[in-house]
């Protein structure tokens, strides 16, 4: 069984794109975000245009991992149209490049380190740690990670996270993050202004809420999951974090269309320039990625990750409030 840097060698092959297909993913993707979100507006009847709003939010997050692809210069590299498309796209979706890029590369290096693993991710806190903190900070570490915050994902964790708090945090570096929301919500009162509150919902409001959501709990999903482990910094290694801190989230056709193939995390993170349309190719040719941790998003898979509140070194595992000993 190959491991460590052989492993990593192994899917090498696999890190090329397909120029056509990287054009033609991303082109038809955006044609028929256009297309819903003009059916948001021109469909006669609300019930079309609903159906059109719903759609839009899911077609917002395949759109968003294929940015997440450009960014990792997997797929249209040394491409200026590919380059203004996306940093436009970015500012669209409230998750500029300047912040993206840092705090995902961050992540990609440390995923599964104990003490650094929250950068671009959920914050992850031992035991002890939590047990050492101020009641205040518990409840704000427990907020962070509650349900309702990753489904007010489009307020919490866009809006404010990857925009206002870092402007806040570093107005130089992170000034697009600020462009991002006067943009938005010059946006959306014109929207309002000339279009009306219904039209805002549907064609803004709606699908950003649903992309957020669902953008907010595939971040916390990938790497919060029943048998994820996390490391101290002399037992890290970068193949141990793909394969034991990285999750396959297993899903049928539409939603692998949807997240453009993100489900197959663990691969994604043993080698981040395989272009998303190559994963499942990747999958199938090398045995040692096909025993990955799993998940999925049943609604019994998404209750067990939620559950999951603090790391116990003890256990060698995370644990949840029953075993904190707080219910």
């Amino acid at each position: 069984m190959r491991q460590g840097k052989e492993l990593i060698l192994a899917t090498k092959p696999y890190a090329r794109e397909v120029r056509w297909k990287s054009w033609y993913f991303t082109i038809t993707t955006l044609l028929i975000l256009i297309a819903l979100l003009i059916g948001t507006v021109m469909i006669p009847f609300f019930a079309g245009r609903l159906i059109c709003s719903i759609l839009a939010g899911f077609v917002l997050v395949r759109l968003f991992v294929i940015y997440h692809d450009h960014q990792h210069h997997s797929i249209l590299t040394k491409s200026k149209i590919a380059d203004w498309l996306f940093t436009g796209f970015g500012i669209l979706i409230l998750v500029p490049t300047s912040i993206w890029k840092r705090t995902h590369d961050y992540h990609h290096s440390h995923n599964s380190r104990l003490y650094t693993a929250s950068i671009g991710s959920f914050p992850i806190f031992t035991l002890e740690k939590y047990q050492k903190c101020t009641r205040l900070q518990q409840i704000g570490y427990l907020a962070i990670r509650h349900p309702l915050t990753i489904l007010m994902g489009y307020l919490s964790v866009f809006l404010y996270g990857m925009t206002i708090q870092s402007f806040l945090s570093s107005p130089g570096k992170h000034w697009d993050s600020m462009i991002a929301v006067v943009l938005h919500v010059a946006l959306s009162v014109l929207i309002i202004i000339f279009f009306g509150w219904q039209i805002w919902l549907l064609s803004i409001c709606l699908p950003f809420a649903i992309a957020c959501a669902m953008g907010a709990y595939l971040f916390y999903a990938q790497h919060n999951f029943p048998g994820v482990a996390f490391k101290e910094d002399i037992e890290w290694s970068y193949d141990h974090a793909a394969l034991e801190s990285s999750s396959h989230m297993e899903m049928n056709f539409f939603w692998r269309w949807v997240t453009a193939n993100i489900g197959y995390h663990h691969i994604h993170h043993i080698n981040s320039r395989i272009p998303f349309y190559r994963l499942p190719e990747v999958m199938a040719a090398i045995p040692e990625l096909q025993s990955a941790k799993k998940t999925s998003l049943n609604p019994g898979d998404i209750i067990a990750c939620f559950r999951l509140k603090v790391w116990d070194n003890n256990r060698q595992q995370m644990i949840g409030l029953k075993q904190m000993g707080l219910t």
